[in-house]
């Protein structure tokens, strides 16, 4: 039987998740003075839409007003996805990623910020960009040479079919 809170949560909000076709990234109970939070992160390959966050809201609200495991005292729920910078710990966060840039701080120490062109259950494929007016390079990266890595918020980034449209010209 699990001991933490966030273990006994997790066991108990888990399979609504997942019943709705959602992955549970993240549980997080936070208390700032007598006010507690607990904040439930989902997502899911598609990412969710705020209809089936309100939805997926609500089915957890009741389950956990059906048990003690977040105790007497008031709390409020929040249900979110991992946002814009999300850090990339499992494979399907670096499937997710697929046409992204992301931060990587490699074990050898190193840092690397490329593109996520392609997964594999090795390592990535990767864009580097150029330096200076050069051409973007190739690049594989294991997935053990990884130490870290995050998706990078990009707010210059052309669109594909705009990309596409200037090739064609």
């Amino acid at each position: 039987m699990s001991t933490t809170q966030s273990e006994r949560l997790r066991e108990l909000l888990e399979p609504l998740v997942t019943s709705q076709g959602l992955d549970l990234e993240e549980i997080a109970v936070d208390s700032v003075g007598r006010m507690r939070s607990l904040r439930v992160v989902v997502d899911s390959d598609t990412g969710p839409d705020l209809d089936l966050i309100a939805d997926l809201s609500r089915l957890l609200s009741a389950k956990l007003d059906e048990t003690d495991v977040m105790g007497e005292s008031e709390y409020e729920l929040e249900v979110g996805t991992p946002g814009a910078e999300r850090p990339l710990t499992e494979h399907r966060h670096y499937v997710r990623a697929r046409g992204r840039m992301a931060g990587f701080h490699l074990t050898d120490g190193g840092e690397l910020s490329a593109r996520i062109l392609d997964v594999d259950d090795e390592g990535l494929d990767l864009e580097v960009p150029g330096v200076k007016g050069r051409r973007p390079t190739a690049r594989r990266l294991a997935f053990a040479d990884i130490a870290r890595a995050r998706v990078q918020v990009e707010f210059n980034r052309k669109d594909k079919s705009a990309t596409s449209k200037e090739e064609e010209a």
